[in-house]
C-alpha cells in the first residue's frame, strides 16, 4: 500500500490513533488528527501531524481524506464518523492499517470473553519457540507499533474486539480463535446480530490454506479454512479437557493442575485454544509445555488477592458481559458471595439466576445497576444493594463464612464509577488487603 503524499486522517489519539499517525506518517503521508477531546489530548502526538482538538461533526463533514482511520473507541457508524466519513476514500481501523504493512504470521483471537488470556497464551509460545510472539491489538501493543520495530516479529498474537472487526478490509489471519460468543456492548450495537456480524468478520477473508480454531458447538457459517475445535464438553472434539488435563485426539498434552497456574473450564477453553492455534505453525508439543510451564493467568481474571480468616477473595473485575460472569461461577468450587455491578449497558442477566441458586450463598451489587440487580438476584439468594465497591466488599465479608469466597465478577463494565476493568480491580485489590 503506497501512502506517499496521500492525505491521512484520524479519529480519534488515543494509544492506537498515535501508532496509526505514526506508521501514516513513516510511509510518507499528510496526517492530521481530529478528536472532541481538548489540546492536552494530544500531548504525545509525533511531530509532523496536523492537529486538531474539539472537533466537531460539522468540522468533521468539510474533511476530505484519502484514507480515515477510525479509533475503536468511537462508534464506526455513529454520526460523528459518518461525518467524518463523507468525503474519505477509504475507512478503516488501526489493526487493519498496520496489517497492510507486515509480512509475518497472524494467529487472530476474538470472543465474548477469555481473548486477554489466549492472546497470552499464544504470545508465550510464539516467543518460546523463537517467533517473537508479541501480543497486540485489542490487548498488549497497538499493532502499527509492532509493524514499526527495526525487526518486526516473524508472528503476532493478535487479539481483536468486534469494534476493530468492524472496520478490517483485507486483514488475513493465518490462524482465526473464535473462543465464545454471547451478546455483549448492547449499549453499542442495535442488536446481537449486529454485534455477532462484527465478531465473524474475522473469517471473511480466509482461504482453505488457513485454520479456524474454533470452541466446538458453536453454531457459525460456513468458513473456507480448516477447522480445529475444542471443548470442555464434547470428548469428540480435536482438542478435549476435563478442567485438569488437556487432551489431543485423545493423547494427553498438558496436566493444567501440576503445570501450570491455570485454573477452571474457562481457562482450559482458552488454554487448548491456544494450543490448537500454535499446533498449525509447527511447534512442538515439548515447546508448548516449556512455555507454559508456571503460567498463571493475568490480573484481574479470577485473581486470587488473599486469604482472609478461611475466606478466598478473588479479584475478576475483567468480567465485564454476563458470559464472563457465568464462567467464573461455574469455575468455583467453594460456596461463593459474589459482588456485581456497575454500568447498566442492557443486558438481560435472568439466565444466571439458577447458576446462582447452585453456587453462591448472596450477592452484594453495586454502582448503576446495583438495585435491578439486586432485585434479580433476590430470586435465587439474599441479595443487599450497596453505593459503592468499597461498600461491596464491606457487606460481603461480613456475609463470607470461613471456606467460601468473595468473588468481584461484575457482569458488567465500569464506567459509571471507574475508568476501566483494571481501575475497579484495583481499587478491589487494595480495599481487601486493607481488611482486618
Amino acid at each position: 500500500m503506497n501512502l506517499a503524499g496521500k492525505h491521512i486522517a484520524i479519529l480519534g489519539v488515543g494509544r492506537s490513533g498515535r501508532a496509526a499517525a505514526m506508521l501514516a506518517l513513516r510511509e510518507g503521508a499528510r496526517v492530521s488528527a481530529w478528536d472532541l477531546a481538548g489540546a492536552d489530548a494530544f500531548a504525545n502526538m509525533p511531530a509532523g501531524v496536523e492537529c486538531h482538538p474539539n472537533a466537531t461533526e460539522e468540522q468533521g463533514s468539510g474533511v476530505a481524506s484519502d484514507l480515515l482511520v477510525i479509533s475503536p473507541g468511537i462508534d464506526t457508524f455513529g454520526h460523528y464518523s459518518t461525518a467524518f466519513s463523507r468525503h474519505a476514500g477509504e475507512v478503516i481501523g488501526e489493526v487493519e492499517l498496520a496489517s497492510r504493512f507486515y509480512q509475518g504470521k497472524i494467529i487472530g483471537i476474538t470472543g465474548t470473553n477469555g481473548k486477554t488470556t489466549t492472546t497470552e497464551l499464544v504470545a508465550r509460545i510464539l516467543s518460546h519457540a523463537g517467533f517473537d510472539g508479541t501480543p497486540c491489538g485489542n490487548y498488549g501493543t497497538p499493532f502499527a507499533e509492532v509493524v514499526m520495530q527495526a525487526k518486526p516479529p516473524a508472528a503476532v498474537a493478535l487479539e481483536l474486539s468486534s469494534f476493530q472487526l468492524e472496520t478490517i478490509r483485507s486483514l488475513h489471519p493465518a490462524v482465526a480463535v473464535w473462543l465464545n460468543f454471547a451478546p455483549d456492548h448492547m449499549d453499542r450495537y442495535p442488536s446481537v446480530a449486529t454485534y455477532r456480524g462484527a465478531k465473524l468478520r474475522i473469517f471473511e477473508n480466509l482461504t482453505a490454506q488457513d485454520t479456524a480454531v474454533v470452541r466446538s458447538g458453536e453454531e457459525l457459517p460456513p468458513i473456507a479454512a480448516q477447522i480445529v475445535t475444542f471443548s470442555t464438553t464434547n470428548p469428540q472434539a480435536d482438542w478435549f479437557s476435563n478442567g485438569h488435563v488437556i487432551f489431543h485426539n485423545g493423547e494427553s498434552w498438558l496436566d493444567l493442575d501440576h503445570e501450570t497456574g491455570l485454573r477452571g473450564l474457562h481457562n482450559a477453553e482458552n488454554t487448548m485454544a491456544a494450543l490448537a492455534a500454535c499446533r498449525t505453525l509447527g511447534i512442538s508439543a515439548d515447546k508448548m509445555r516449556e512455555a507454559l510451564h508456571g503460567y498463571a493467568p493475568p490480573p484481574h481474571r479470577c485473581e486470587l488477592i488473599r486469604t482472609l480468616d478461611g475466606v478466598e477473595y478473588l479479584n475478576d473485575s475483567k468480567a465485564t458481559n454476563l458470559h464472563a460472569l457465568e464462567s467464573a461461577l461455574r469455575s468455583q468450587t467453594r460456596p461463593v458471595v459474589l459482588i456485581a455491578g456497575g454500568k447498566d449497558k442492557g443486558l438481560d442477566y435472568s439466565p444466571v439466576v439458577p447458576l446462582l441458586r447452585d453456587k453462591a450463598l448472596a450477592t452484594v451489587t453495586f454502582g448503576q445497576i446495583a438495585r435491578p440487580l439486586a432485585a434479580l438476584f433476590s430470586h435465587a439468594v439474599p441479595s443487599e444493594s450497596v453505593a459503592t465497591l468499597a461498600d461491596a466488599v464491606t457487606t460481603a465479608r461480613s456475609l463470607a463464612p470461613r471456606g467460601s469466597t468473595v468473588l468481584l465478577s461484575p457482569g458488567t463494565s465500569s464506567f459509571d464509577q471507574f475508568s476501566g476493568y483494571e481501575q475497579r480491580g484495583n481499587s478491589f485489590r487494595d480495599l481487601v488487603h486493607q481488611l482486618r
